[in-house]
């Protein structure tokens, strides 16, 4: 008897999350609560209770609530990646790209776009383009180069020809489309981009 009854309560005990589990939950919690209540009703003690655990447990990772939403708004960016397609051309792979981009990344920037205007950017002295160095990192142009490997490998472009800032364009005005609009970037803008503007830049310098 003693030992049927024990059973389910152990089971049903909570587990103990230690390491990066244990972060990751608390990221979680602090971007679950920043888009339900937004960054000025946020506060370390909200985002404790979400999660579960102690005050204590976030303060010995984070100094204040500006540097845990930084910190929520980097873990949330890098675990929805955006595909990187492979169709088979240069135009079919931006077009792609930039489409998931624009879906995938929309409530991300309108989330981080409320935050910064409600007391990030003060909070933490930062000016928007160091918010973004911070929560993307060196990873803008990086992670794409394998598109522009590929179509180079393939004679569509010479890399040695164009500068890093041509190859990043493409990204980073659909970024500021949807930081502006803080909502999906439509097809038809992602076709001008693409072939109004950087493919005759990039096909201007091959070989």
């Amino acid at each position: 008897m003693t030992t049927s009854a024990a059973a389910p309560a152990a089971a049903s005990a909570p587990r103990r999350r230690r390491g990066p589990a244990l972060e990751a939950a608390l990221l979680d919690a602090a971007w679950d609560e920043l888009v339900e209540t937004g960054f000025a009703k946020l506060t370390m003690e909200s985002v404790a209770a979400r999660a579960g655990t102690g005050i204590a447990v976030l303060y010995r990772r984070w100094a204040n609530k500006d540097e845990l939403v930084l910190a929520a708004l980097e873990h949330y960016r890098s675990r929805h990646p955006i595909e990187l397609p492979d169709t088979g051309t240069l135009r079919g792979d931006l077009l792609a790209a930039l489409t998931g981009m624009g879906e995938t990344r929309a409530a991300f920037f309108a989330v981080t776009a409320a935050a910064a205007f409600s007391g990030l950017l003060a909070g933490t002295g930062l000016t928007p383009s160091q918010v973004r160095d911070r929560i993307i990192g060196d990873q803008r142009l990086p992670r794409v180069q394998a598109i522009y490997q590929r179509a180079h490998d393939r004679g569509e472009i010479d890399l040695e020809r164009i500068p890093p800032a041509v190859l990043a364009m493409p990204f980073d005005l659909v970024r500021h489309d949807l930081l502006m609009n803080l909502k999906p970037v439509p097809p038809a803008r992602i076709r001008s981009i693409v072939d109004e503007l950087f493919l005759p830049l990039v096909r201007g310098r091959a070989t």
